[in-house]
């Protein structure tokens, strides 16, 4: 493979090759059950095949094909256990692994961005690539003033490759219905084609990142690369040494899932106010766990721009509903466009509706867990339920499209670790709203 594959009708018909092949192997496994085979190992070898086409069709078309995949893996947790297995180590590949670009590629990039005389630049360079992400891998080397380095190079063609793919996948939006049922793809799929344009731009990773790495220097729980070189299709930043969250989730100890959990709701709820944006990719191959125990983050190509930080709404209505002032909630949805102005919603269905989300905020000290998840999953997507009924009249205006869609992954991954902290000391310290202002009066004797 030379490149990214870029022409559509090769890559629609690897995609298309997707829902087929799961389709026969439905087939072939109704054919052994009715020979005599037991249903449970058969559905076992159907949904562990079907994890594996799944991995291997994503993975090697790159682009917007697997950036669904590293976004579809995030909500892992909340699979049926049943299923959940089969699909989370194909599903958790996709956050760091792809097949690699040809070495004569990775030094085309370099001599195109960086000049022909490109390895002056640095001391070493490893031609293997240490990851291999979506649109982009990354490569250890030294800088020439002997600094370890991380050295991110775009695909040749990923533009045209990730939007042809996120057109394709929105047209194939209930073939994941075999992944997690009832799973709305299509506004995730619209959510990231509208940040494809950022994350194609280097030179805008490379803003962000300084952003980021200016506030958050010498801080004890974050740690963010410094930026050496950015070109619009090569990043060069500090090399970050620690254990991938993947492995934390994977075979971690509870202290490390602990603190890693802290140190994600840290990065969620303090960055808006102390850079004005937030890491908008919160899944586990973008983090480390440093031995210091800080937080490692090592990709800013998605973020989303909030001038004002985080909105005070947000903030006060979870209050609000934790304390059960079922009226306020309603009103304050209201008047934010979560609920129409026409729409006739009981306050206190409303209420019931919001409140078991805020669990983790109702307590000092709160586990996430993936029996958490899944059964707030399960009440949510369930058609049989009130709470299903209720939320197909509720709205998701479009300036909370993407904190919505971020703080929704980052709770994957928080149940992920199975991660035990206290959330509410975050949310008290960096949420506005969350915390009640009480405005003394004068009086005068």
């Amino acid at each position: 493979m030379t490149d990214i594959p870029r022409r559509a009708l090769t890559r629609t018909a690897k995609l298309a090759a997707l829902p087929l092949g799961m389709a026969g192997r439905a087939t072939l496994g109704l054919g052994k059950r009715l020979g005599g085979a037991p249903a449970e190992a058969v559905a076992r070898e159907v949904q562990q095949r079907t994890a594996e086409q799944l991995f291997t069709v994503l993975g090697q078309l790159k682009g917007g094909a697997m950036k669904f995949g590293q976004a579809l893996s995030i909500f892992e947790a909340a699979f049926p256990e049943e299923l959940a297995k089969p699909y989370r180590a194909a599903l958790t590949k996709l956050q760091e692994a792809a097949p690699p670009l040809p070495v004569a590629q990775v030094h085309g990039v370099l001599a195109e961005e960086l000049g022909p005389d490109w390895r002056t630049k640095f001391r070493e360079f490893d031609d293997a690539p240490a990851a291999a992400a979506s649109i982009g891998q990354v490569h250890r080397a030294v800088w020439s003033s002997g600094r370890p380095v991380a050295v991110k190079i775009q695909y040749p063609g990923a533009g045209p490759a990730l939007m042809a793919d996120l057109n394709q996948l929105a047209r194939m939006a209930r073939l994941f219905n075999v992944v997690q049922p009832g799973l709305d793809i299509k506004p995730l799929v619209a959510e990231l084609k509208a940040r494809v344009a950022e994350e194609l731009d280097y030179k805008l990773e490379a803003k962000a990142t300084r952003v980021f790495a200016k506030e958050f220097r010498d801080d004890p729980d974050i740690a963010v690369p410094r930026v050496l070189a950015g070109t619009e299709r090569v990043l060069v930043t500090d090399w970050i040494e620690g254990t991938p969250l993947s492995e934390i989730i994977a075979s971690g100890s509870p202290e490390q899932r602990n603190l890693a959990g802290e140190r994600m709701a840290l990065l969620h709820f303090s960055a808006p106010a102390r850079t004005k944006m937030l890491h908008a990719d919160p899944h586990p191959g973008n983090f480390r766990l440093l031995p210091d125990g800080r937080l490692g983050v090592l990709d800013f190509g998605a973020v989303a721009r909030l001038p004002q930080g985080l909105p005070e709404p947000v903030g006060r209505l979870a209050r609000q509903a934790i304390a059960g002032d079922a009226k306020a909630v309603l009103a304050g949805l209201r008047d934010e466009g979560f609920v129409k102005a026409d729409a006739e919603i009981d306050a206190d269905d409303l209420l019931a509706y919001v409140r078991p989300m805020l669990d983790p905020l109702a307590v000092e000290e709160f586990q996430f867990s993936r029996a958490w998840l899944r059964k707030e999953a399960t009440r949510l997507g369930d058609p049989r339920s009130p709470a299903y009924q209720l939320g197909r009249q509720l709205n998701l205006p479009p300036s909370y499209l993407l904190i919505h869609r971020v703080t929704l992954g980052s709770i994957g991954v928080l149940c992920q670790l199975e991660a035990k902290a206290h959330y509410r000391a975050v949310v008290e310290q960096w949420q506005p709203g969350f915390v009640e202002k009480h405005v003394e009066e004068n009086v005068e004797e």
